[in-house]
C-alpha cells in the first residue's frame, strides 16, 4: 500500500528541508527516497511544482549595459527552419515587462529621438517576419524605429512623440537583441595559449606514455587526444558579432589590464606549472573530457583571480554569458568529441553557424587507470604573458588558434 498526502496542504521538516505538500497526492516512499539521496529544497521544488511553477517564483535576469530586467517565463517553441523562429518575437515582447528610464533619450523639434549600436547579423530580429515584430513595437509605444538594411552596419533609430514610449521602444529591442545573441553560438574566447615547447613536448609524452599503457582501456586511442598546438586555457567564451564587437572586447581587455592585471601580475609574465590531470564528469569509468590543471608556481591565487575579475568584468559589460562565478582553470588533453571530429571544441561545438543545434553523439572512454598511472603527470613550466581574443574554427601559421587581439603583461 503507497500513503500519500492530499490537502489540505502540509508542511514538512526533515534535514532542513521544507517540503510543501498538496494535490496531487505525492507518495511517501518518493519522499523518504528523495531525503536519503540528498536532495536539497530546489531540488524538492522542482519535483514538487515543476520547472513552469519555479521560473515563475525566480525568474531568469538578464544584464544589458548594467542594468538587470526580469525575464518572464513563456513557453518557447522549437522549430526547424529559420523563417519560422520569427513566430518566437510575439512572445519575446513579453520579456521586457519594466521599460528602463536611463537611456539617454535626445528631445528634438519633433519629439524624442534615441538610438541602438547592434550588428546587422541581428536586424531581421527587430524586423521580425514581414516585418510584424517591428510594427507591433512601433504601434504599441507609438513611435517609429528605422532600422539600417541588411548587410549595412549602423544604428537603429526610435523617435516618437513621448519620451516614455520611446524608452520603451528602446527596453524592447534591448531585450530583444540580448535574447537572440544568446541563441548565436559563441564566435571567440579569451584564453592563455600554452604552446611553450616544454608542455608541448611534455603533452606527446603523456600522450604516448597512456597509449603504451592504457591502450587496452575501452575508448583510449590517440583521436581522442588534444592537438599539442591547440592547447590553451579557456577564460570566457564570447559572441562577437562585427568588427566593431571585437574592438571593443579589445578596448575592454586594456581597460582590464590598466585597471588590475597590472597589480596582480606585477608587470611580469605569470609563471605557472602545468601538472597533475583530472575528469569533468562523474565517472571515472565513462569519461569524455580530461583535462590538465595549472596553477601558479609560487602557490599563490593570482592567476585565478586575475581570470575570475576579467570573466566579471566581460559578464557585467555583457560580451559575455554569465555561466559560473568563477573560472574553471583546465588544459583540455583528451576530448571524445576528437574521435569523430579533430576540429571539435568541446561542449561549445553544439551549434552551427545560424544557430541550430547539432546532437554530438561520442563515445567516452574508461579513464580508471590513466587517473591512476598518471593523476601527478608533469607536463611543465610556462610563462604566461598574454590574454588573446582567439577566433574559434581558425588556426594561424603556428596550428593555434587565430588571435584578433591581445595584451601582454609585460
Amino acid at each position: 500500500m503507497i500513503l500519500a498526502f492530499s490537502s489540505p496542504p502540509t508542511v514538512l521538516q526533515k534535514d532542513r528541508v521544507s517540503l510543501f505538500l498538496s494535490k496531487p497526492p505525492f507518495p511517501l516512499f518518493l519522499l523518504s527516497s528523495y531525503v536519503a539521496q540528498g536532495c536539497t529544497g530546489k531540488d524538492f521544488d522542482r519535483i514538487l511544482f515543476g520547472e513552469g511553477v519555479m521560473e515563475v517564483l525566480r525568474p531568469q535576469l538578464i544584464t544589458i549595459d548594467g542594468r538587470n530586467y526580469r525575464k518572464n517565463p513563456i513557453q518557447e517553441k522549437t522549430y526547424q527552419h529559420e523563417e519560422d523562429d520569427e513566430d518566437f518575437y510575439q512572445d519575446a515582447m513579453e520579456y521586457a515587462d519594466e521599460p528602463c528610464d536611463a537611456y539617454e533619450v535626445e528631445q528634438t523639434p519633433q519629439g524624442f529621438r534615441s538610438t541602438v549600436s547592434a550588428p546587422s547579423l541581428l536586424y531581421k530580429h527587430i524586423v521580425g517576419k514581414r516585418g510584424d515584430t517591428r510594427k507591433k513595437i512601433e504601434m504599441e509605444t507609438k513611435t517609429s524605429i528605422s532600422i539600417p538594411k541588411p548587410g549595412q552596419e549602423g544604428e537603429i533609430v526610435i523617435t516618437g512623440q513621448h519620451r516614455n514610449g520611446v524608452i520603451s521602444a528602446r527596453t524592447r529591442i534591448d531585450v530583444l537583441l540580448d535574447t537572440f545573441r544568446r541563441k548565436q553560438p559563441f564566435t571567440h574566447f579569451l584564453a592563455f595559449f600554452l604552446n611553450e615547447t616544454e608542455v608541448q613536448e611534455g603533452f606527446l609524452k603523456f600522450q604516448e606514455e597512456v597509449l603504451e599503457k592504457c591502450s587496452m582501456d575501452r575508448g583510449v586511442d590517440s583521436s581522442i587526444f588534444q592537438n599539442p598546438k591547440k592547447l590553451h586555457l579557456t577564460i570566457g567564451m564570447l559572441v562577437l558579432l562585427s568588427e566593431q564587437e571585437i574592438q571593443q572586447t579589445c578596448e575592454m581587455l586594456q581597460r582590464c589590464k590598466e585597471e588590475f592585471i597590472n597589480d596582480i601580475s606585477g608587470g611580469k609574465p605569470l609563471e605557472v606549472e602545468m601538472a597533475g590531470i583530472e575528469y569533468m564528469n562523474d565517472d571515472p569509468g565513462m569519461v569524455d573530457v580530461l583535462y590538465a590543471k595549472v596553477h601558479m608556481k609560487d602557490g599563490s591565487n593570482r592567476l585565478q583571480e586575475l581570470v575570475d575579475r576579467v570573466l566579471e568584468r566581460f559578464q557585467a559589460s555583457g560580451l559575455t554569458v554569465k555561466e559560473w562565478n568563477s573560472v574553471k582553470l583546465h588544459a583540455t588533453v583528451m576530448n571524445t568529441l576528437f574521435r569523430k571530429d579533430p576540429n571539435a571544441e568541446g561542449r561549445y561545438n553544439l551549434y552551427t553557424a545560424d544557430g541550430k543545434y547539432i546532437f554530438k553523439e561520442r563515445e567516452s572512454f574508461d579513464g580508471r587507470n590513466i587517473l591512476k598511472l598518471f593523476e601527478n603527470f608533469y607536463f611543465g613550466s610556462l610563462k604566461l604573458n598574454s590574454i588573446h581574443i582567439s577566433q574559434r574554427f581558425t588556426v594561424d601559421s603556428f596550428g593555434n588558434y587565430a588571435s584578433c587581439g591581445q595584451i601582454d603583461f609585460s
